[in-house]
């Protein structure tokens, strides 16, 4: 009887730990025939879902253009009528992508602000426990213990990839550092060196003029 007690208090607050941590939806407006986007940050090897729904708006149509920072188009659907989609993608290596969406309207009729609502999620929010619950035959406390599980090794790789970029930075800032030193070091002797030309020169100079013995 505790046993089955402790099982469902653990699922619960399973369950609403991970709901904390879900993505929630993003709402915002966009005026007809203008543009406006959103960023998200991805590591490597880490899958992007998007799902996006707009407002009612006869004769209004839109677009949406998903890249990267080198303008790679991931995902495109242009002027499209209907009010929803969807798209994913697996990211090959460290960026910052990049989410636009245009409202169309036609040119007679009066400009509106049309809502937009967009949900990304990415690591383990975007993986369908669902569907490998069923593939597996897992108990809902099972399906959220591994979703627990998941997320712990999300974190652990996010402070693994935290630490490898600190020791990059360290690396970058010590080589900078050394550059720095070992150019103030030839400025001096630049200038100790200009400065013991002119000494010579301006010897020379009073010595031809007799100035000096």
């Amino acid at each position: 009887m505790r046993s089955s007690k402790s099982s469902k208090l653990l699922s619960y607050l399973v369950i609403a730990s991970l709901n904390v941590l879900l993505a929630s939806a993003l709402r915002m407006y966009v005026p007809s025939n203008e543009k406006k986007c959103l960023k998200e940050e991805i590591h490597r090897n880490i899958v992007l879902t998007g799902e996006y729904e707009f407002s009612d708006a006869i004769g209004h149509s839109a677009s949406v253009h998903v890249t990267d920072t080198r303008g790679h188009t991931l995902y495109k659907r242009e002027n499209f009528p209907e009010t929803r989609g969807k798209f994913a993608f697996t990211a090959d290596e460290y960026d910052i992508f990049e989410m636009c969406i245009t409202i169309h309207a036609p040119e007679h009729q009066q400009k509106i602000n049309r809502e937009v609502s967009v949900v990304l999620k990415h690591g383990v929010e975007a993986k369908n426990y669902d569907d490998l619950a069923k593939a597996e035959k897992l108990k809902p406390l099972e399906v959220e213990l591994r979703r627990l599980e998941d997320l712990s090794d999300s974190i652990v790789q996010d402070f693994a990839y935290m630490r490898q970029r600190e020791e990059e930075m360290r690396t970058t800032n010590e080589s900078t550092n050394a550059r720095v030193l070992y150019l103030s070091i030839f400025s001096m002797l630049c200038l100790l060196g200009l400065a013991t030309w002119q000494v010579i020169y301006l010897r020379r100079y009073f010595k031809a003029k007799k100035l000096i013995d």
